[in-house]
């Protein structure tokens, strides 16, 4: 009869084993990671086809990095990097996007805590795959504007902005504080119809937001009567 192992032969045998292994790394907590995600609904949308600063997040895993449909604003660095948004390359850009691909645009330092980063990985795998419901981006859907918001009529003269809704109010702006925008989106205003988008808490600052950049210059008369 062959002899047993020593106990520390098997101590041995054990910790080599240990020492040549692939690391293991924890399954993250999509759950817990879907509050962390709301973090990147500043810029993104989980939407698809919703883009926003960044391209919409929807279907991002197994996606090649700067090839989501419809979003024409990647960084030449992200385009020429050929990655694919696996969780080996989708954990390196949270930690650091700057390091993984150097030149990009994202504006965003990254995540330091491994925990946190695996469990929004772990949530965007699961949305991705449809397997939990995803959070919609909360911007306002245009369209069902109500009168007191759909603009009918933009007056210029001198250094302000007079803008008057569907409710016949009249609201006055210093010109620099009125911005005009624009939303092409399922969600934006409906062609021809702007809608005002109060954003200071003063009531002093709005967005005037249109369908397509054409309609701005000629919406705006300049009359001072």
């Amino acid at each position: 009869m062959s002899p047993q192992p020593s106990r520390l032969a098997t101590l041995v045998a054990l910790a080599a084993l240990l020492a040549f292994a692939a690391p293991v790394r924890a399954a993250g907590d999509a759950e817990r990671g879907a509050r962390v995600a709301r973090l990147c609904m500043a810029c993104h949308s989980f939407e698809p086809g919703r883009h926003m600063t960044g391209p919409s997040l929807a279907g991002v895993w197994g996606r090649k990095a700067g090839t989501a449909e419809g979003f024409a604003r990647y960084s030449e660095a992200l385009q020429r990097s050929g990655l694919v948004w696996d969780e080996q390359h989708l954990d390196a850009w949270l930690k650091d996007p700057a390091a993984l691909v150097p030149g990009n645009e994202m504006s965003f330092p990254g995540i330091d805590d491994a925990r946190t980063r695996a469990n929004l990985l772990a949530y965007l795998e699961a949305a991705s795959s449809g397997g939990v419901p995803v959070p919609k981006n909360g911007l306002p859907n245009l369209k069902q504007a109500d009168a007191a918001s759909r603009v009918t009529a933009i007056r210029y003269c001198g250094d302000g902005y007079r803008v008057t809704t569907a409710d016949r109010k009249t609201h006055k702006f210093w010109e620099f504080n009125l911005r005009f925008k624009t939303d092409g989106s399922a969600d934006g205003p409906a062609a021809g119809k702007p809608v005002i988008v109060h954003t200071g808490m003063q009531g002093d600052r709005a967005a005037v937001v249109f369908s397509r950049p054409d309609e701005i210059s000629p919406f705006i008369r300049r009359e001072c009567a």
